[in-house]
């Protein structure tokens, strides 16, 4: 049931909506931006705060907290009107921001991130609801899509604005640049968009969404186990493990009795919905989890710049522009997606698997046309789960089946941020050598590295070589899970009809 084909639109004057509309990209493209423009500074942040373990938290925090919100600020714009459900998330993630500027420690930076990512997960559901009350469902395609654009902006920006940012004004100044954009954006939108009393009082299933946000916690504490509690076998990892357990079997026993629950169990019955989480998940993985570790292994091997290393993203954010837009089209014109998961998986698969082989020395444009290739890969399977779990689930679960598609997509993106920060750890650790001049290899920054003799600078650049082989051959087996499930899937045509 569409639940705003009904009301009258919420604002009748174009120019307003437009004015909103400008605002609600703005705050997208914060909340966007922000996990991208991390990943060029963490080198930097890692530098000084020490903890390489901690490494990969910085961008998992944010996700797996963005994650465990999303299912409910729907439901809560629902109950309480989206504007004031708006205002909060925004005002949650600038906190968040401030919070992250004057951090003191790995810890407190960390914690921090989990605060704006609780922002964050409001402000991405929040814009797709009120984008829907303030246009019509003919228009709202061509906005929505407007804002697929903003998502690929913050992609391409993100990783050069955050290494410019970090070289001229410190780490700091990334996260502190979000005070300004949040505050115009908290004030745009109080003064212009109108409240709207909710008509409906949804049954919200906190029970539900509480033990998801338990069992994707228990997997990336279980992938820092290591780090954590010693060992994958120590009595902290199991209890984990039990935890993760519990929350699932009680996750399960509470969704077959909810009126409303987060992700209806009925979808599991066609295995399309089983097999598109999966792929899902493996693609937030090798899509999402390893933009972090790129930039860590750009400015470490090669010893580029972070805003030079930003600027080899660019490939990256091309190529999955280009694969997604090309998939696109022919998925209109064929009506067929199976043939894009399978390409896609095979492609990134392809691309970690040439990473393995990238070494000191290895020349720049041939680490470029890897990127792009892994752009390509990336883009081509990247609208497949959303269109395949859409065209099969009946009209009243597109919405949860799209969420949880979003959700296993997010996580599967910070449990590999974890288990790929548990790879470099040990990697690093165990071919840990003496390099003359270098005490901690872990506190080096870009700008320290630079500094540092030519044949010192080669053995780190060795060290972190070393550590990432592991890394890169464990993402090649997740784009091999990927594959399987996509040639696993039903060879399904997608019917030619119009939606209004």
């Amino acid at each position: 049931m569409d639940m705003h084909a009904a009301p009258a639109r919420l604002v009748s004057s174009h120019a307003l909506r437009l004015t909103l509309f400008l605002f609600l990209m703005t705050a997208l493209f914060m909340a966007t931006l922000d996990n991208q423009i991390v990943a060029t500074a963490l080198p930097t942040i890692v530098a000084e705060f020490g903890e390489m373990e901690r490494f990969g938290w910085i961008g998992s925090a944010y996700l797996l907290a963005t994650c465990a919100v999303m299912p409910l600020y729907g439901k809560l714009g629902d109950l309480f009107g989206r504007k004031y459900v708006m205002l909060a998330a925004v005002a949650i993630f600038t906190l968040g921001s401030v919070a992250c500027g004057l951090a003191v420690s790995m810890n407190t930076l960390i914690a921090a991130r989990v605060l704006q990512g609780l922002g964050g997960g409001g402000i991405m559901v929040s814009i797709f609801s009120i984008t829907a009350d303030l246009f019509e469902p003919r228009q709202r395609a061509r906005y929505q899509s407007y804002s697929s654009l903003v998502l690929m902006a913050s992609g391409a920006i993100g990783p050069v604005l955050g290494g410019t940012m970090s070289d001229l004004f410190g780490w700091r100044s990334i996260f502190l640049v979000n005070i300004p954009i949040g505050l115009l954006v908290i004030a745009g939108l109080f003064f212009f968009l109108p409240y709207r009393r909710p008509t409906r009082l949804p049954t919200i299933d906190y029970a539900g969404a509480l033990l998801i946000a338990g069992a994707a916690t228990s997997v990336v504490l279980l992938g820092d186990g290591a780090e954590l509690f010693g060992s994958l076998f120590s009595p902290g990892s199991l209890a984990v493990v039990v935890i993760g357990t519990l929350c699932v079997v009680a996750w399960v026993l509470v969704e077959r009795r909810a009126p409303e629950p987060i992700v209806p169990l009925t979808l599991f019955r066609n295995p399309t919905f089983s097999l598109m989480l999966v792929i899902s998940l493996m693609s937030g993985a090798v899509g999402i989890g390893m933009v972090n570790y790129f930039a860590l292994f750009l400015q470490t091997t090669t010893g580029l710049t972070p805003s030079a290393a930003g600027l080899l993203f660019v490939l990256l954010t091309g190529g999955i522009v280009v694969g997604s837009l090309t998939a696109g089209r022919l998925i209109a014109l064929s009506g067929r997606y199976k043939p894009f998961a399978i390409v896609s998986a095979s492609l990134t698969a392809l691309a970690l698997l040439m990473f393995t082989q990238v070494h000191p020395g290895t020349p720049l444009f041939i680490i470029g046309a890897i990127m792009a290739l892994h752009g390509i890969g990336i883009g081509f399977g990247q609208q497949v789960p959303v269109i395949g779990v859409q065209n099969m689930a009946s009209r009243g679960d597109v919405g949860a089946a799209t969420g949880a598609v979003t959700l296993s997509r997010m996580g599967g993106a910070s449990i590999a941020i974890s288990i790929y920060g548990a790879i470099i750890a040990a990697g690093l650790a165990r071919g840990a050598v003496s390099i003359p001049g270098v005490e901690d290899i872990e506190k080096l920054t870009p700008l320290m590295l630079s500094a540092l003799p030519e044949a010192t600078r080669r053995l780190v650049a060795e060290s972190y070589t070393a550590a990432f082989q592991p890394l890169f051959l464990t993402a090649v087996g997740i784009s091999l899970i990927a594959l399987v499930s996509a040639i696993s899937l039903k060879a399904v045509k997608l019917p030619q009809k119009v939606v209004g």
